[in-house]
C-alpha cells in the first residue's frame, strides 16, 4: 500500500466542497479542507491504522513531514491519530518530531492533542527530559510550545507536578496572548476536578489573567 497515496485518494473520494467552506471559515481561513467531518473521517481511514498495515516506525517521521506538507487539514488529523497508535513505543528522539508538527502548522486543533496525548505520554516515559524542554520551550516565544508546556499534564489528575505546574504558569502569567491565558485557566481546571483547594489557593495567591481565572474556577461550586 503507498500509504499516503492511498489515503488521498480516500479523502478525495469524499471531499465535499459545502462542509469544506463552512470549516474552513470556522479555522479563520488557516487551512485547507476536504470538507469530512471526524466521525466519517474516522470510518474511512480505519483500514489505515490497523495494526498489519501500519508503517514500520523508522518511517514515521517521514510519513508525518510529508502529511504536514499537505494543504488539507485532514492529514494533519490523520497524522497526530496515526502517531497514537505508537504511543506504546515512544522513543527519546520522538520529541525533536513533535516539535516540528507543534511549530509548523501550529492551531489549537493540532497543538493540543499533541500535547495532552502525546507529549503527556512522552514524558511520563521520559521524565529527564522535562525540565530541559519545559525550559526551552517557555523562553521560545512560540506561543504554541509555550502552550504544550502548559497542557501536557492536562490528564495527569493526581500525579499532577503541582510545583513544575506552578512554574510554568508563573513563568508565562502576564502574557496578553488569549491562547496561554486560555491554556493557563484549562488546565488548572482540569486540575480542580482532582484538587479543587489547590487550585483555589493558587488563583488566590497568584495574578492571573482574568480569562485565566474564569476558566480554572469554573468547575469549583465553593469559590471561598
Amino acid at each position: 500500500m503507498n500509504y499516503i497515496e492511498d489515503l488521498e485518494k480516500v479523502f478525495e473520494k469524499h471531499e465535499n466542497k459545502e462542509i469544506a467552506f463552512g470549516q474552513k471559515a470556522y479555522m479563520l481561513n488557516k487551512f485547507e479542507f476536504y470538507g469530512i467531518k471526524a466521525p466519517l473521517r474516522r470510518e474511512i481511514q480505519k483500514p489505515f491504522l490497523k495494526k498489519e498495515n501500519f508503517p514500520p516506525k523508522k518511517e514515521l517521521g517521514k510519513i508525518i513531514r510529508e502529511l504536514w506538507e499537505k494543504p488539507q487539514r485532514e492529514f494533519q488529523y490523520f497524522g497526530v491519530e496515526l502517531f497514537l497508535k505508537y504511543v506504546k513505543s515512544l522513543e527519546e528522539n520522538d520529541i525533536k518530531l513533535f516539535e516540528f508538527m507543534i511549530t509548523n502548522k501550529s492551531w489549537w486543533d493540532t497543538v493540543d492533542l499533541i500535547a495532552a496525548k502525546l507529549v503527556g505520554e512522552y514524558f511520563k516515559k521520559f521524565p529527564g527530559k522535562i525540565k530541559t524542554y519545559v525550559e526551552k520551550w517557555i523562553n521560545s516565544g512560540n506561543i504554541w510550545l509555550q502552550r504544550t508546556a502548559i497542557l501536557f499534564q492536562l490528564h495527569y489528575k493526581e500525579k499532577t507536578d503541582t510545583e513544575l505546574l506552578s512554574s510554568i504558569i508563573k513563568s508565562l502569567s502576564g502574557s496578553n496572548e488569549f491562547f496561554i491565558n486560555k491554556a493557563i485557566g484549562w488546565v488548572l481546571r482540569n486540575y480542580s476536578k482532582t484538587n479543587p483547594s489547590w487550585v483555589i489557593d493558587f488563583v488566590k495567591n497568584n495574578p492571573l489573567d482574568k480569562l485565566s481565572i474564569k476558566e480554572a474556577l469554573r468547575l469549583i461550586k465553593d469559590k471561598r
